[in-house]
């Protein structure tokens, strides 16, 4: 992106899931491994209390083959035309982080613990059975072949359904926030950052790492 690469004292990437591999330590323990593609990412804006009422910083990594005039003047100073930008709050900003700045994988250390935060797949519209583990109900005796409906979903009193009742809708396609995984490996060369464990979201989606707090 022709920006300056620093070392900054920010923990957190916009990555990409490219899939899961696994490793072997010295043990002989076999440990699942999420391989994520992390891009050097550009600082565009940092916000403040002063001027926006919290702390953050927001970063853009890839390259958008066309932007609007108002988007290309956001992020004119940072001299970049980023893909895909996120915003990451911060309990303070340093005098190390400043618009226009990259960083790239090497900001993570084999064994840090990180939370990674994604859109997991969409199952689209499903039932109570697939989308909270019910219980058909019996085939014979009187089943009457309402065997994966959900039975009564009212009350004698109020008289109404209960917000939050468990029913068919909408699986999936929602954000996922993992704590508490492991750094296995940062590879610089390859842009490639390995994560114990399962990650949320189908191949190539978007995934946020960020020190876990």
């Amino acid at each position: 992106m022709g920006v300056t690469k620093v070392k900054v004292a920010m923990k957190a990437l916009i990555t990409r899931k490219v899939g899961m591999t696994s490793t072997i330590g010295n043990d002989g323990v076999v440990q699942a491994v999420t391989l994520l593609s992390a891009s050097p990412c550009v600082i565009t804006q940092v916000k403040t209390d002063e001027t926006d009422g919290y702390t953050a910083v927001q970063l853009g990594t890839e390259e958008a083959k066309s932007m609007g005039k108002a988007q290309a003047g956001h992020f004119k100073t940072a001299k970049v035309q980023p893909k895909l930008v996120r915003e990451f709050r911060l309990a303070e900003v340093g005098e190390d982080i400043k618009v226009g700045e990259s960083f790239s994988a090497d900001v993570f250390n084999p064994g840090d613990t990180v939370q990674v935060t994604g859109t997991s797949k969409g199952k689209g519209f499903a039932g109570t059975i697939k989308r909270h583990n019910f219980h058909r109900q019996r085939k014979t005796h009187g089943g009457k072949g309402n065997t994966r409906k959900p039975g009564s979903i009212g009350s004698m009193y109020p008289q109404h359904i209960f917000k939050g009742t468990k029913m068919s809708g909408q699986m999936g396609a929602e954000q996922v926030t993992v704590r508490n995984l492991k750094v296995a490996f940062v590879d610089v060369d390859l842009g490639v950052i390995g994560v114990t464990g399962a990650v949320p979201g189908p191949r190539k989606g978007i995934v946020l790492i960020r020190e876990a707090k």
